[in-house]
């Protein structure tokens, strides 16, 4: 990792954020879900179900994924070849008209999504060399926010003229041509042969949640923040269903809705930020959870539109912020030779919230299917509570945070 920044590999990677946040937003958090709980009349259960698969099948490949990825050092050839697994699923989800076979597809779809991810974060060393890395991250996560206000806008048309379906091959289209970039211009340094200890893989693992339970107070941190992020993946996954169903927006004012949160994430993003390095982490956690606990309240009380457009801008900004704070915690309570490890963790406790969250939502709507919007209103109270158990749980921790952490 020698020699001057490279702004095209830069320039290529960050690309890769903007493509990918375009599949994530319109088919995990806006049609996707629409189209199986509208279109074909399933019940919440099944998105539920078909989001937490993939995310415990990725679960399960990430301690794999990652050893290729350290090991070999090839990231180029696995994140072309799941990308375009995943743009050929996503386009084929608008060909089909079966529920079940829409299902399965999804599940393939957002499996490669969500693991080529390990192969794109671990290009990221390479592509910054003597640049920040914190920098060149921060242009990926600043082109995310744009790809998935472009990606609305961009195939909102499509769905205007031909409905939910006709929203997957474009997407898909988008997806794959801002990729193109990374797969042609970020290539791998030193990539080594092509094979890896599988067993090995998951002796890592286990050594590293082993290694982490001497790290009490991080532990503990970890599993706090594991609850906020069931919260928060459930939020990206269902709120669309939520307005459609109980406030009663149409796919036009759903898209205005995610467009103001997005908005406002970008701005949470940069004021949360502000808050960490001069009131401490802290404090901006605390400030996250008390956005979280009003946005959810005003979620499961709002009677109409009016009230509900206030929540996009709230949740917009809590969930722009919680990845700010908690990053910065687990930076601030990791040995330093230990904190790629730590991260891993955290990374992990992620993918599982994508599972036990969707799972907590659609089984709360199942079990109370003949209720109209009740249903949904106690899906919210759900994550209202666990909310709630988050704030008590944090509070009791901070008197063993570090006393930086306090103050910035």
């Amino acid at each position: 990792m020698t020699g001057r920044p490279d702004k095209r590999a830069i320039t290529s990677w960050a690309f890769y954020d903007f493509a990918n946040t375009i599949f994530s937003m319109n088919v995990i958090s806006l049609y996707f879900a629409l189209w199986v709980t509208v279109d074909h009349g399933g019940q919440d259960i099944l998105y539920s179900l078909a989001l937490s698969g993939s995310m415990f099948a990725v679960a399960i490949s990430v301690p794999v994924f990652g050893a290729i990825s350290d090991h070999t050092g090839r990231r180029q050839f696995p994140l072309t070849l799941l990308t375009l697994i995943a743009v050929i699923a996503t386009a084929l989800i608008g060909q089909t008209n079966q529920l079940g076979m829409g299902l399965c597809l999804f599940i393939i779809a957002n499996y490669c999504y969500q693991s080529a991810l390990v192969f794109y974060n671990g290009m990221l060393p390479n592509v910054a060399r003597h640049s920040s890395v914190g920098m060149i991250s921060g242009y990926g996560v600043a082109l995310g926010y744009v790809g998935s206000i472009a990606g609305l806008l961009l195939v909102k048309p499509f769905v205007a003229d031909g409905g939910r379906t006709a929203a997957f091959l474009p997407t898909a289209t988008l997806f794959l041509i801002f990729s193109i970039p990374c797969f042609l211009f970020v290539k791998d340094p030193d990539p080594k042969p092509f094979q890896v200890d599988v067993g090995k893989a998951f002796r890592t693992l286990k050594k590293t949640i082993a290694d982490a339970s001497q790290y009490h107070v991080l532990l503990k941190f970890i599993g706090i923040h594991f609850l906020i992020l069931d919260v928060v993946n459930t939020v990206i996954a269902f709120m669309a269903v939520y307005a459609n169903k109980v406030i009663g927006f149409n796919d036009g004012q759903i898209t205005t809705f995610l467009i103001l949160s997005t908005t406002f994430a970008m701005l949470g993003s940069v004021v949360i930020g502000w808050l960490v390095k001069n009131k401490g982490t802290v404090f901006s956690y605390y400030t996250v959870l008390w956005i979280w606990l009003v946005a959810l309240t005003l979620i499961m009380v709002s009677p109409g539109e009016t009230l509900f457009w206030i929540v996009g801008p709230l949740a917009g900004a809590g969930m722009g912020g919680v990845w700010v704070v908690s990053r910065t915690i687990i930076v601030e309570l990791s040995p330093k030779e230990k904190v790629g490890e730590f991260f891993g963790l955290y990374g992990l406790a992620g993918k599982m919230a994508s599972i036990v969250g969707p799972l907590i939502w659609g089984s709360v709507v199942w079990m109370l299917q003949d209720t109209q919007t009740l249903k949904y209103r106690a899906a919210i109270g759900s994550l209202l509570l666990i909310t709630v158990i988050t704030i008590i749980l944090f509070n009791k921790l901070k008197e063993q945070l570090p006393k930086h952490s306090v103050a910035g």
